[in-house]
């Protein structure tokens, strides 16, 4: 029986791996695809503190060898369930069960893609989805913002102050976004919105070079030339397998005060899959630190 098992191995896991190892527990994480999360798909990241530069994989490679050097077990199964009974908590893998004292659920949240041909090639290499991680990248040029919410507004008025000209997609006749971020947004001249449409295509060859948007109503096609697509169409929590377990939003957001604690005893959360306002690498890893000291204040009765 481990003291912690942590589901996820992205930045909020393995932090969370990594504090329960330094306050003296054994820990396993479990990682159904990539450790290292979404950040892997990162090109070059410029906003964690202590490094100038570095890609995704870089940084990921770091944290697993920082969690490994502490102590911390790994492995890579997908977690179809979580069972807890009196004294322990029992998580079934499709490659067996595993118990443990505690169990912080660090599962993250993918974004929602298109669902086109070649997306997933380009995302990375092209596509992003965090113009705060990837805007600067795009100084100067021509990029593309895909969606009409809050977020997508946020994200183009962001670009805006970067990019030669932003082109904002929305496949409403009308922008869903609050109404004072659309105003800014139009009062920008290098942004150009186009509703009642959708992305068609990606355009090229081992590069993004455009887009092909297709008109709702008409079914009319136009190209566009960007360099860079940010998708801002909304996100996926990974909380299906624990839909019972805890309690999730409306969304499926799992639900949680600032210490990281589910209704559920024993259980905690972390990173970007419970319900929080900013979704950043700095704020799943802390969200890791303070899961895991919850979580050996549980273990220890305190």
């Amino acid at each position: 029986m481990y003291d912690v098992i942590v589901i996820g191995g992205g930045p909020a896991g393995l932090t969370a791996a990594l504090y329960s190892r330094r306050a003296g527990k054994t820990a396993l994480v479990i990682e159904k695809s990539t450790f290292g999360g979404q950040i892997t798909f990162s090109p070059c990241v410029e906003n964690i503190p202590g490094f100038t530069s570095l890609s995704g994989n870089e940084f990921a490679e770091k944290m697993v060898d920082q969690a490994i050097f502490q102590g911390v077990e790994m492995e890579n199964y997908t977690v179809t369930g979580v069972k807890t009974e009196e004294g322990k908590i029992t998580v079934s893998t499709d490659g067996g069960d595993f118990e443990a004292r505690a169990v912080i659920i660090a599962t993250g949240a993918k974004h929602r893609l298109l669902g086109l041909p070649r997306e997933e090639e380009f995302v990375g290499n092209g596509i992003s989805f965090c113009a705060v991680c990837d805007g600067a990248f795009y100084t100067g040029a021509d990029v593309a913002v895909i969606g009409g919410g809050n977020s997508a507004l946020q994200e183009a008025l962001l670009l805006a102050d970067l990019a030669k000209s932003v082109t904002v997609v929305q496949n409403l006749d009308f922008l869903t976004g609050e109404k004072a971020l659309e105003e800014k947004l139009r009062e920008r001249e290098n942004v150009k919105i186009i509703t009642g449409s959708v992305v068609d295509a990606y355009l090229g060859a081992s590069e993004l070079t455009g887009i092909r948007i297709k008109e709702e109503k008409s079914g009319k096609t136009t190209d566009i030339a960007v360099s860079g697509v940010f998708l801002a169409v909304g996100l996926i929590p990974q909380n299906e397998p624990f839909s019972e377990l805890i309690k999730l939003d409306e969304r499926g957001y799992a639900l949680s005060g600032e210490d990281c604690r589910t209704d559920r005893k024993g259980v905690f959360v972390a990173g970007d899959c419970r319900r929080k306002r900013i979704r950043q690498v700095t704020t799943a890893a802390a969200d890791g630190a303070v899961a895991a000291l919850a979580a050996c204040d549980y273990i220890d009765g305190k």
